[in-house]
C-alpha cells in the first residue's frame, strides 16, 4: 500500500535532505499556499466593474461584478437597459454565480494537494487555478455578446439600436450611452494567484525532480 502510494504521490523526501536543503522544499508550499489564499480573499473583492455614463447621470452609473454577485447600481442600469431590450443583469451567469465559492474553494484545496505531490501531478492539480482568471474572462465575454446580440424587439427603443457587443474592457457606446469597463482587483489577486502557480511549480520541479529521476533508476535497476 505504502509503495502503491509512493508511485501516485512521488517520492518521500529524506528527512537528511530535508534538513540540507530545508527552504528548497519549503518554496513549492509558501508559493502554492499564497495562491491559494490569493484565489480565497477574491472571492470577496470585484473581479469586473463597468461605469455607464449619460447626460442625465453625470456622476454615471456603476457595477461592480463578483464572482458570485453583482454590486452597484444594477437597479438603474436595468431600467435604461429595458428600454433597448437588453435582459435584467442579474439573470446572467446564475449556475456560474452559483458553483463560484465552492469551485474556488475546490481550486485552492487542490494547490494545498500539490504540497503533498512530489511529481509532475502536481501540474495538473494546479492547471485548473492556473486557467481560472481566463475562463471567467471568457464566460465574461460570451454572457456580454449574449446579452447584446439577443435584444428584446418588442422594446420601446428597439428600432432605434441594434445588437450590438458590449466591450470587455474599454470604452463602448450604444446610442447616447458610453459605457467604460475594467478589471478589478478581484480578478487581479486571481491573476497574481496564476503567476504564484507559476513560480511554485518551478520551485517544485527544482526540488522534487532529482527525487522522481532516483525513484526511476532505482527501479531499473
Amino acid at each position: 500500500m505504502a509503495e502503491t502510494l509512493e508511485k501516485l504521490l512521488g517520492p518521500r523526501t529524506p528527512a537528511e535532505l530535508m534538513a540540507q536543503h530545508r527552504w528548497r522544499y519549503r518554496l513549492p508550499t509558501l508559493f502554492m499556499g499564497l495562491a491559494g489564499f490569493c484565489l480565497l480573499v477574491s472571492i470577496f473583492l470585484p473581479y469586473w466593474r463597468m461605469t455607464l455614463l449619460a447626460p442625465q447621470y453625470p456622476g454615471g452609473l456603476h457595477v461592480h461584478v463578483y464572482v458570485n454577485r453583482l454590486s452597484g447600481d444594477v437597479r438603474e442600469i436595468d431600467l435604461l437597459n429595458h428600454y433597448i431590450g437588453m435582459r435584467p443583469l442579474g439573470e446572467a451567469a446564475q449556475l456560474e454565480r452559483s458553483l463560484s465559492i465552492f469551485a474556488i474553494a475546490v481550486l485552492a484545496l487542490l494547490l494545498v494537494a500539490t504540497v503533498y505531490v512530489h511529481n509532475q501531478f502536481a501540474a495538473l492539480l494546479s492547471l485548473p487555478a492556473m486557467l481560472f482568471p481566463a475562463i471567467f474572462l471568457a464566460d465574461l465575454a460570451f454572457w456580454l455578446r449574449n446579452y447584446g446580440q439577443n435584444l428584446d424587439p418588442r422594446a420601446p427603443l428597439s428600432s432605434a439600436i441594434k445588437p450590438f457587443v458590449p466591450p470587455l474592457l474599454g470604452e463602448g457606446r450604444v446610442g447616447q450611452f458610453r459605457t467604460v469597463a475594467a478589471l478589478d482587483t478581484g480578478f487581479y489577486l486571481a491573476a497574481l494567484a496564476a503567476l504564484l502557480i507559476l513560480v511554485g511549480l518551478y520551485c517544485h520541479r527544482r526540488a522534487y525532480k532529482p527525487l522522481v529521476e532516483a525513484q526511476l533508476a532505482q527501479e531499473r535497476e
